[in-house]
Formats: structure tokens, sequence, C-alpha cells
């Protein structure tokens, strides 16, 4: 009859006679502290390994949320740059404007003959003066705005991508440390059988 203790294992009897003198035999099993090692070993990397896909996972979504912030944020940028290129048409129109009807654009008065014409006409070229200044003022308030918005826009965009190379850096090491602790696990595993 074939033993079922594994190889290696040592078993300590004791024997004991009862009152009616018949002889026991106690058995009592040694602990083996090398095989549980392994089986903690491999559970603690197996819980390791579980940790770092869930990781991995959270990284690959921030990735995936930070590109599209950064799409997002690039065709901000393309709308404002439409944008101010439509400002200084406008302020280029203005501007014309001002010098057809020979009006001083930093004093906001007519020049030269202007001065010579009745006075309805100055009046009308005095309004449209006012209204061109008044809108020339907004066009630079609105292209002054948009210039910061700009520069932020570009300030966001640059930190994006410098966190999606720092991702990206984070990424590969992590794939290179689950790669080291499956490989260790293949041999835990290995070792166990």
């Amino acid at each position: 009859m074939s033993s079922k203790i594994p190889r290696g294992v040592q078993l300590h009897t004791e024997t004991k006679t009862t009152g009616d003198n018949v002889t026991r035999k106690n058995v009592a099993p040694k602990v083996l502290k090398g095989l549980s090692t392994r089986y903690g070993k491999q559970a603690g990397l197996k819980e390791q390994n579980q940790h770092l896909m869930a990781t991995n996972e959270e990284l690959q979504k921030n990735l995936s949320e930070t590109q599209e912030r950064v799409a997002e944020l690039e065709l901000q940028y393309s709308d404002i740059e439409t944008e101010n290129v439509e400002v200084k048409k406008n302020l280029r129109d203005c501007h014309v404007l001002l010098v057809v009807a020979n009006i001083d654009p930093v004093v906001g008065e007519r020049v030269g003959e202007a001065a010579r014409q009745d006075e309805d006409q100055r009046k009308e070229v005095m309004s449209v003066s006012t209204n061109l200044l008044d809108e020339l003022k907004v066009f630079r308030d609105s292209a002054s705005q948009q210039r910061a918005r700009l520069e932020e826009i570009q300030s966001t965009v640059t930190d994006i991508t410098k966190a999606r190379e720092h991702m990206k850096q984070e990424q590969e090491d992590f794939s290179q440390k689950a790669a080291e602790m499956e490989q260790a696990l293949k041999e835990a595993e290995a070792l166990l059988l």
C-alpha cells in the first residue's frame, strides 16, 4: 500500500498507551514552511498583478480623457484663430473708412477739407466716426481678450502634451513592471509544479 504523504514530508509519531494496554500512534503533520511560502508569494504576485492591471486601466482611461481634452482645446484654438483673422479684417475696414472720411482716428475729428463742409455733413461724419471708434475699441478689447485666451489655450495644450508624454512614460514603465511581475509569477508557478 503506497503512502499518500508527499515526498519530503516527515511525520512525527507519538506512541501512547491507553488504560487497556492498547498501543496507539498519534500522527502530527509537520508544517511545511517552504510550501506555504510559495503559495503566499504566488498569491501576493497575483494580487500585485491584479492591482497593476487595475492601475493600467485607470491610466488608459486618463490618457483617453486627456486626448479628448487636447482635441477640444485644439478646436477652440482653431476657432479663436479664425475669429482673430475676422477681427483684424474689421479693424482694417474701419481704418479705411476713417481715412476715406478724413477722420483722425486718434482725435476723432475731421482734418483738412472736412472743416469746410456744411454742418449736417460734419455731424453725420462725426456720428459715423464715433461709432467706428467705439467699434474699434470693442474690436481692440476683443482682440486683446482673444490673444489672452489663445495664450492660455497654448499653455494648456503644452501642459497637456507634457502630461501625455509623462503618462505615456508611466504606462511604458508600468508595462515593463507588469511583464516582470508576470515573469516572476510564471517562475513561481513553475517552482510550485
